[in-house]
């Protein structure tokens, strides 16, 4: 009966009853040369994309260089992938021990988030010692990118129909003919019931990251205290709500009858907890001898050595461009000459001509003073000899008056 129930219901119809939403969803986004590429593999490498886009535009101001930093977000990318994988493997060995190759294919999911994390912070931590680049400040500001990652990544769970909870009333309830199929196959007991709405964890947790991102976003910006104060809220923040969260889910990774998720969650926040009042405590201690590391000499420098570089690059290439384009248009204008000259050259002939036209320039000045200068003295002559005739004159018509 079951299963002629299912056998009716479309596979990829995902519903929210409540909400009277439908979507057909189908897991393959598209085929490349025969090889299928899934939205769950589009939507993890869109939020690590997102994230990263974050992390960099930020990075300056927690005082880290990108330029160095870069290899340890690349190091941590590969390492998160690897650890999610590596930690999905583990607690699912009996699923791959028959077929190791199996172990390889990521397409339709099979990733463990706290692998993740921990293959991520692994990884990327041992690249950024060896380009050293400052751990703490490093960590506040990727854990604010981690929480895009994961925001945008869980939904390639909702493309792939997994990621969901136990019965519910809730408005948010969804199904899905995949749903009740992987339901009818794992709980026959009953004691999930197929034909019913389930909780969709993915969603809780999406939403949990968004908010968690908004929250730390501004924490970082106005009130951070110390170097890893937002990798430790991070923890605190993503902890809390995958232990709840992980209550409602029916496809949780196991160590007994203990969700491994649940155990991981209490141990990290409580340890980042009391790290938390640690480093708080400490930072009103110190006052105004504790420095954040973008207020240190080191970052400063640092960031002054990348600024002359890019200042180099960007002048380097400038002029080769000139140097480049100058020639080019030289010979496209006849002038074999010049095409073969440097730019420096060029700018020695110019500097040459403007240097001899400024001295034409004053030498017609000079001759032009010296001529004002001698008709000057020729008037003033002149003057003289005039006034001497009148003189002359006048003492000549005194004496004929007295003769008179």
């Amino acid at each position: 009966m079951i299963s002629a129930m299912l056998a009716a219901v479309d596979p990829n119809l995902i519903r929210f009853p409540k909400l009277g939403l439908e979507f057909h969803i189908d897991s393959v986004a598209f085929t490349v040369f025969g090889a299928t590429v899934t939205w769950y593999g589009v939507l993890i490498t869109i939020g690590m994309m997102l994230a990263m886009v974050y992390t960099f535009k930020r990075m300056r101001s927690f005082g880290i260089d990108a330029d160095r930093a870069i290899d340890g977000i690349i190091g941590g990318v590969i390492g998160g992938i690897i650890g999610a994988r590596l930690y999905y493997v583990i607690f699912h060995w009996d699923s791959y021990a028959s077929d190791w190759k199996t172990i390889f294919n990521i397409r339709n999911g099979g990733l463990a988030i706290y692998g993740g994390i921990i293959g991520a912070f692994l990884v990327g931590s041992i690249v950024c010692k060896l380009r050293k680049v400052r751990l703490l400040p490093t960590y506040d500001i990727v854990s604010i990118g981690f929480l895009i990652g994961q925001c945008i990544g869980r939904w390639g769970n909702f493309m792939n129909h997994e990621a969901f909870g136990s019965n519910t009333d809730s408005v948010f309830g969804m199904t899905s003919g995949r749903i009740q199929e992987w339901i009818a196959r794992n709980y026959p007991d009953g004691s999930l019931v197929a034909d019913q709405p389930v909780h969709p964890c993915f969603l809780y947790e999406s939403l949990w990251c968004l908010l968690g991102f908004i929250l730390l976003h501004i924490v970082s910006k106005k009130w951070r205290k110390f170097d890893g104060q937002i990798f430790l809220m991070y923890i605190i923040w993503y902890g809390t709500g995958r232990f709840f969260i992980e209550s409602l889910r029916t496809d949780s990774l196991y160590a007994g009858t203990l969700k491994i998720s649940q155990v991981i969650a209490v141990i990290s926040v409580t340890a980042a907890l009391v790290l938390l009042i640690i480093g708080l405590s400490r930072t009103k201690r110190l006052g105004t001898d504790y420095q954040l590391y973008v207020d240190t000499e080191e970052s400063k420098q640092l960031l002054a050595e990348s600024d002359a570089k890019e200042q180099a690059w960007q002048e380097k290439h400038s002029k080769k461009a000139i140097s480049e384009d100058e020639p080019a248009t030289n010979v496209l204008l006849g002038d074999d000459d010049k095409a073969e000259k440097s730019a420096e050259e060029i700018k020695a002939e110019k500097d040459a001509k403007v240097d001899a036209l400024l001295d034409e320039i004053a030498a017609k000045a000079e001759k032009t003073e010296d001529a004002v200068k001698d008709a000057a003295e020729t008037a003033a002559d002149a003057g003289k000899d005039a006034a001497a005739e009148i003189a002359e004159q006048k003492a000549d018509a005194e004496k004929s008056d007295e003769t008179k």
